[in-house]
């Protein structure tokens, strides 16, 4: 027989797929133009020229070169890279012994939940959270506990955290830049995470582990994003560079096993274990290479804020109300009605494609991505506009 789960999860999938999905659909049969798809992550932006130029001089390359296996956990060069670079900005001693290159941070998730925990145990992430992460987390037999963020700043609430935590907690997921809200976790919001957790890992008597998921460390507006593993030792970054490069649909990216962990090796060595075990070895080798040499281009950040912008101050003007992302690019929009689905739902009789809360953890309120053009972003106001009409 099937698995139910896998069966059920195949018929529900992730609902930001499904109205990216109807939304193409939707193009077909009215135009392009005439949808407002501000539901999925896929950037608008070019990817840097270098990237460019580096797949045109790799095309060169001889197929068993281009296209062959590299070591499991990727090329030894591309991984000295990413080590380079963290050393480089964030002063932390890394080595390209704990870099491991994935599929880009969904399988950097599931890799490292796998490799650090057992059936049973109990994973923590904070509400509003990505979609993705109770599957990642139940895959792994764990179970999900969630726990609500500030609602005055959406910071992580420290003492909801430590209530949380008990002897079952194997580790806790962070996202920073966080999909959906585009909040910025402080440094001394940082800095209260690890205390905590060091104090919590001493009651327990059992490690901690701190999961940072970090694709959208670039994308951000004027503030900055502490690096987690300064903070905490027992710190695995999953990282993607999806957003950064504007390259998600390549699956390129890696998780960083901080050297300052006391049993660092041996971590490592299970994420590699947990790699093997999942199937995910041997990152896709083209782009292995191309982030070998672009890894410090820079993101575009100037053509997301001007849509942060756009979008914003065009909901000014129609009363809605929304949290100021300070990164990433995506607005987390007040529902007009507790229930999301709901609301987003009526939103999509006017052919405008948002995200429904409920799907974060959250009720009432949507997610809109403003990584798309301007010109979408500026024919949406009549779609709006008719959806405020609804309710009044």
């Amino acid at each position: 027989m099937i698995n139910e789960r896998m069966l059920g999860l195949g018929k529900q999938p992730n609902p930001i797929r499904v109205q990216y999905a109807y939304g193409l659909k939707r193009k077909a049969e009215i135009g392009e133009e005439n949808v407002y798809d501000l539901s999925i992550g896929n950037p608008s932006i070019p990817a840097p020229p270098a990237v460019r130029a580096r797949i045109e001089e790799l095309l060169e390359e001889p197929p068993e070169v281009l296209h062959g296996y590299t070591m499991a956990a990727g090329l030894e060069s591309a991984r000295q890279a990413v080590a380079d670079n963290l050393r480089e900005r964030f002063g932390i001693p890394a080595t390209a012994a704990q870099v491991y290159l994935t599929a880009g941070a969904t399988a950097a998730l599931y890799i490292t939940t796998a490799a650090i925990t057992h059936p049973g145990d109990e994973v923590i992430v904070n509400a509003p959270y990505f979609t993705e992460y109770k599957v990642m987390i139940e895959s792994a037999q764990c179970s999900c506990v969630e726990v609500p963020m500030r609602a005055s700043d959406f910071q992580l609430d420290i003492d909801a955290l430590r209530a949380a935590v008990n002897v079952k907690t194997a580790a806790v997921v962070i996202n920073s830049p966080n999909n959906p809200v585009g909040c910025i976790y402080t440094e001394q919001n940082i800095k209260d995470l690890a205390a905590m957790l060091e104090e919590k890992e001493a009651e327990v008597g059992h490690p901690i582990y701190l999961i940072s998921d970090e694709p959208y460390r670039e994308i951000t507006y004027g503030k900055e994003v502490p690096f987690t593993a300064n903070y905490y030792r027992d710190t695995i970054v999953c990282y993607s560079w999806a957003k950064s490069l504007s390259l998600p649909g390549e699956r390129i990216g890696y998780i960083y096993v901080s050297d300052l962990m006391g049993d660092a090796a041996d971590v490592a060595a299970a994420v590699g274990g947990a790699g093997r075990a999942l199937g995910f070895i041997c990152a896709p080798v083209l782009f292995q290479r191309v982030i070998e040499t672009c890894i410090n281009e820079p993101t575009n950040v100037d053509a997301y804020a001007a849509n942060r912008a756009l979008l914003t101050g065009m909901l000014d003007e129609l009363g809605y109300e929304y949290i100021q992302p300070d990164g990433a690019f995506y607005l987390w929009v007040k529902a007009l009605e507790d229930d999301s689905q709901a609301f987003c739902d009526k939103a999509r009789n006017h052919d405008l494609l948002l995200v429904n809360s409920d799907c974060f953890g959250v009720p009432g309120w949507a997610r809109a991505g403003y990584c798309v053009s301007a010109t979408t972003i500026k024919n949406s106001r009549k779609a709006w506009e008719a959806l405020k009409t609804d309710y009044e």
